[in-house]
């Protein structure tokens, strides 16, 4: 489906670091600012514990989870709205993304500089918020200006798109925040169609040291970044992104006693991208046999055929009927003789909702 999340924040607080650890991209990261221009773009498995249990069922030839797509962006600065530190191009890359990761950096060592001068996260993550609202209040305002003009020759949708966005433009005004869970579908589309950044799902990162990644660990650093996102519901993930870089270089036997030794269960960055996805509304169905084991991403709410037009398009155009087993009841019956023996497997139609989880093979004719 394409969809992409921006790694966005201040210079010099880790983003490269995560990038890298991330996709294995390879992305440059040094000790100054504006060391990335132009956004490194990679690739990241989405961990799903059930697709690994279906490939050790049926040793597929083949091997295929769902992925996101993460953007390297380089850091903003205090002005970027303005034009500061390339802040107009940077702006630019952040629009084509469909979910913002903002990494906030809570480590305190000296020997990276930090542009403002100290670790202070809430100052940043509030520099970050601004420009990007700023931004969008600049685009906002250009956009209600041609409306007021296409409004007033009695275009009803032009007036009602006018009413809309002036009630956005005075909410990020006066808050620099859009709560994008009382938009409606529409809202939403044309606040994507003017790329407003302000409107994009969030999902805050803290980049901390070592020692601060202990779940019940919290100074007032991380709490402030918590008190922040609580009432906006954005999910916050704690990482120590140097230790992330290193796991990733690791084979997998090494990986695992790595975490052990670092009392960690699993990579969080496997959170950060199973979390984009939920965030993205996607959900997975899966495909599964002798010759591949597959996952598919599809929007949540999505019915049979649209699932099967990810496949293939004739697969949507020609559908008849799909097969569907739960992942749940496929577990519990060991294989699909065995879940159709059981009253399992079901056959479903046009107007059946895809569930997270499912199972299905579809039959069509074109």
């Amino acid at each position: 489906m394409g969809l992409k999340c921006g790694i966005v924040g201040l210079p010099n607080v880790g983003k490269s670091t995560i990038f890298n650890a991330i996709t294995a991209g390879g992305a440059e990261a040094s000790n100054y600012p504006f060391c990335t221009i132009e956004p490194n773009v990679g690739i990241k498995p989405v961990k799903d514990i059930r697709l690994e249990k279906l490939r050790d069922i049926f040793n597929p030839e083949k091997f295929t989870p769902t992925y996101v797509e993460f953007v390297d962006i380089a850091g903003l600065v205090k002005g970027a709205s303005s034009g500061e530190g390339l802040g107009n191009k940077f702006l630019s890359h952040i629009r084509n993304v469909d979910l913002i990761i903002q990494v906030i950096r809570v480590f305190k060592e000296s020997s990276v500089v930090h542009v403002e001068g100290g670790v202070n996260p809430a100052r940043d993550l509030d520099i970050i918020n601004t420009e990007l609202a700023l931004s969008d209040i600049e685009i906002l305002s250009k956009h209600i200006q041609k409306l007021e003009k296409i409004a007033r020759s009695g275009d009803k949708t032009a007036a009602s798109n006018l009413e809309f966005l002036k009630k956005i433009n005075d909410k990020l005004s006066e808050t620099g925040y859009i709560d994008i869970a009382e938009l409606n579908g529409d809202g939403k589309i044309l606040l994507k169609s003017l790329g407003i950044i302000s409107a994009k799902p969030s999902l805050y990162v803290l980049n901390v040291d070592e020692d601060m990644l202990a779940n019940d660990f919290l100074n007032k650093d991380i709490e402030d970044i918590m008190n922040i996102a609580k009432p906006k519901n954005i999910p916050v993930i704690r990482l120590c992104a140097k230790l992330e870089e290193e796991l990733a270089s690791l084979n997998e036997e090494d990986r695992q006693a790595f975490l052990k030794d670092y009392g960690i269960e699993s990579s969080a960055l496997d959170t950060v991208a199973s979390v984009s996805f939920q965030l993205l509304g996607l959900i997975s169905f899966f495909t599964a046999g002798k010759q591949e084991v597959r996952a598919w991403e599809i929007k949540n709410g999505w019915k049979a055929p649209q699932a099967a037009g990810t496949i293939h398009t004739d697969f949507e155009k020609g559908f008849i009927r799909a097969e569907v087993i739960s992942y749940e009841d496929f577990i519990k019956a060991g294989s699909e003789a065995n879940a159709a023996k059981m009253g399992l497997l079901r056959l479903e139609g046009k107007d059946y909702v895809v569930k997270d989880g499912d199972i299905m093979h579809f039959r069509f004719n074109v």
